[in-house]
């Protein structure tokens, strides 16, 4: 089934191919594209990211960010390295001499990209108050940083919507990469969706401990599978790309034991497709690349938002989920309950602490 065009803020960032294929490689990504450029002027604005763990090329959410900056960059006819540019992150270690070279190399605005550069910003950003930085999936109080989240919790309740929907074997999964709030909201909407439709479907919650993490995704993802589920949704950044290397390599091995991928961030279709076809369910949809766009077009009119807070979540059109390969019957029941959250009917909890089956 073809997927359907998305609404528009989460039209950039979403499609695949505009950068390195999400090949799960992220270590091995080049360190740096700002490299030792020499300052830009101030009336030549530009932008660069600091990315979390898992590079430009997870497949995921550091891919999001960096195609709606190119996409900026190309709106404005920029080009990378002078306009915009990227620093990639390894090790959570390189978060402060990451953020110093992007401040050192005289960029107007500086993005972190994920809660785990909050310490790390909060830190660079009081020692720089003329410096604007944007954090993402975090907040941050000061006058200098603008602060993004997302409501992940609601786009996730739709995927558990479609899982449990989908299921054959009564029997899903969950692979987090490292437990945080952030990563509360897609378990905790994840299993809210499914009790919503089942409260009786066992679901299998296993973490990671990491965004980059490949080979222990796939690990976890064989478990799941040879435990009974059908259906993973992982929430993993780069770790994801193990569980659909799993789910690719059972489906080639045994196509008639259909298995399902369900992806995070940005459409992970392409992912999803083995010898005999595709195994990406759907995808849940978080538009940090149209955000990432908007904001630095804001900052560039001498409209900073520093110290505000932007949270997205459906009624916003800022969190989705694909069509997919989701039957009509099943994207019928997602697209009723997708109302109901936007009208208020339900409230999608945010810490799995709060959820059970009834």
């Amino acid at each position: 089934m073809e997927n359907r065009n998305l609404k528009k803020l989460l039209g950039l960032g979403l499609t695949t191919g505009l950068i390195l294929a999400a090949c799960g490689n992220g270590g091995d990504t080049e360190e740096s594209s700002a490299g030792s450029e020499e300052s830009t002027s101030t009336d030549d604005f530009s932008i660069v990211m600091v990315t979390d763990i898992g590079g430009v090329d997870d497949g995921s959410f550091n891919q999001s960010a960096w195609e709606g900056m190119q996409a900026w960059g190309e709106e404005h006819s920029k080009e990378e390295n002078n306009g915009f540019a990227y620093i990639q992150s390894n090790e959570d270690s390189e978060f402060v001499p990451n953020l110093n070279q992007a401040l050192n190399a005289d960029f107007d605005l500086i993005y972190g990209i994920g809660y785990k550069l909050k310490p790390a910003m909060e830190d660079v950003a009081s020692s720089n108050p003329d410096q604007h930085f944007v954090i993402i999936d975090d907040v941050i109080e000061a006058d200098n940083v603008a602060s993004v989240l997302f409501k992940d919790h609601e786009a996730a309740f739709l995927a558990g919507v479609a899982a449990a929907s989908t299921t054959q074997t009564d029997h899903v999964g969950f692979v987090g990469g490292q437990e945080s709030a952030v990563i509360d909201r897609f378990e905790a909407g994840f299993l809210a969706g499914v009790y919503a439709v089942n409260p009786d479907i066992t679901v299998d919650v296993e973490y990671a401990g990491s965004f980059g993490d490949a080979a222990k995704g796939k690990q976890l993802a064989a478990a799941m599978y040879s435990n009974g589920a059908d259906i993973i949704y992982h929430a993993s950044g780069d770790t994801g790309n193990g569980v659909f290397t799993e789910a690719k390599d059972r489906m080639n091995a045994n196509p008639d034991d259909q298995i399902w991928v369900i992806g995070v961030d940005r459409d992970q279709t392409d992912e999803g497709n083995y010898d005999g076809g595709n195994l990406t369910l759907t995808s849940t949809l978080k538009g940090v690349g149209q955000v990432v766009q908007d904001i630095s077009n804001e900052s560039m009119e001498g409209n900073f938002k520093g110290g505000e807070v932007s949270n997205f979540g459906l009624a916003e059109e800022g969190v989705d989920l694909t069509e997919g390969n989701l039957s009509e019957d099943v994207w019928t029941v997602v697209e009723d309950y997708r109302q109901q959250i936007i009208d208020g009917e339900i409230e999608v909890p945010e810490n799995p602490a709060d959820v059970k089956a009834e």
